[in-house]
């Protein structure tokens, strides 16, 4: 059933995105009341009514295009964790983040998006990522590449020798033993570390060239089953803390890097696993550079 699915057209599963938006994400897009907004686990992550009235919409029109799924969504989840479990059944699975970067939308800012992948068995078969801000749409499928408003996208590679631009995960969501990890990476002379902005937004700069790699500390299914897919058909690579690939269905170890090639999520790896220096090894790092250089 799912392969007749996947091999006929997708049209109607961006429309879905694009009614979800349009309908219930944009008209809120900088006119969101108080009301509106609700902090969940604390003040960096928030809820807000254009994130339930988008899963609800998506949920409503995506099990409608494939009778017999079921959806994975942030919100659903978050009322009721033993959703989460329909990713280890066997029912083709709708995983649904429907404002990813609820942040940045809350500001006013246009780095969010909407985020929806397809899979089945734990094995993620295809996805779509939506910016409504800058109506940009990508997607990919599994074995069969990956594509940004229907032109196909590379990775490509960093230059010989560039310091890599990597985006990390915020410190308040990390444990002792990840926060140590991460801080490997930014501790790393070649590697320029900046805080993550949407995680859905921060795959596909992978995927187009734009960004080096991420290196995030959580593995909620929504945030990355749809940009993995997305990097790996784009010719990038991901790699968890023990060198196997992510598992959408949980249990990775973590940090995990996702990257533009095999290089480079090698690099950032061998820095999660190195940890943070001494003092007396960034002291020794220093020495002789000239101050603002």
């Amino acid at each position: 059933m799912i392969d007749d699915f996947l091999n006929g057209d997708l049209s109607p599963v961006e429309a879905a995105l694009r009614d979800a938006a349009a309908a219930e994400i944009m008209p809120r897009y900088r006119q969101l009341a108080a009301h509106e907004i609700v902090e969940k686990s604390g003040p960096h992550d928030l809820v807000t009514s254009a994130d339930r009235g988008a899963e609800e919409h998506l949920t409503a029109a995506l099990t409608a295009l494939l009778p017999g799924s079921v959806v994975v969504g942030e919100e659903a989840v978050h009322a009721d964790p033993a959703v989460y479990g329909a990713l280890r059944g066997d029912a083709p699975v709708w995983i649904v983040d429907p404002v990813d970067g609820t942040r940045q939308f809350v500001r006013g800012e246009p780095g969010f998006c909407t985020l929806v992948a397809l899979a089945q068995g734990g094995e993620v078969l295809a996805s779509w990522t939506y910016a409504p801000a800058t109506d940009e749409m990508a997607t990919a499928v599994r074995g069969r590449g990956a594509l940004l408003d229907g032109v196909p996208l590379r990775c490509g590679t960093p230059a010989p020798g560039a310091v890599l631009e990597v985006a990390m995960s915020h410190p308040d969501f990390t444990t002792p033993e990840e926060k140590r990890a991460l801080q490997g990476v930014q501790d790393a002379d070649d590697i320029a570390a900046r805080p993550c902005g949407s995680a859905g937004l921060e795959y596909l700069a992978i995927a187009r060239g734009a960004l080096d790699a991420v290196a995030f500390s959580w593995e909620l299914a929504w945030d990355h089953a749809a940009g993995l897919l997305l990097v790996t058909e784009a010719g990038g690579a991901q790699l968890t803390l023990t060198g196997e690939p992510f598992r959408v269905t949980g249990g990775n170890a973590l940090p995990f890097t996702a990257a533009r090639d095999t290089a480079t999520a090698r690099r950032v790896r061998e820095r999660l696993l190195t940890g943070p220096r001494t003092a007396a090894e960034a002291a020794g790092a220093g020495a002789g550079q000239v101050p603002g250089a």
